[in-house]
């Protein structure tokens, strides 16, 4: 009798643990998601000033560089 009281309170720990385990998992991954798209688009807009301010200073040194290109 006390055998199968333990085993019945140990199957419905465990079966609880697993059910809080899959809750917990998906909310945390819920969370996650935006936060992550946020600081992607973060990450974007930060590499297009760099690529842009890139762009702009290797033209600065180019045109210093070739003062009297044909064209320019």
């Amino acid at each position: 009798m006390k055998v199968a009281i333990f085993l019945g309170l140990l199957i419905g720990l465990v079966m609880g643990a697993a059910a809080m385990a899959r809750y917990i998992r998906q909310e945390v991954a819920g969370n996650i998601g935006p936060r992550l798209r946020n600081i992607e688009l973060q990450l974007d807009a930060l590499r297009s000033e760099v690529n842009l301010a890139t762009e702009l200073r290797l033209a600065s040194l180019n045109s210093r560089t070739h003062p009297d290109q044909p064209g320019a």
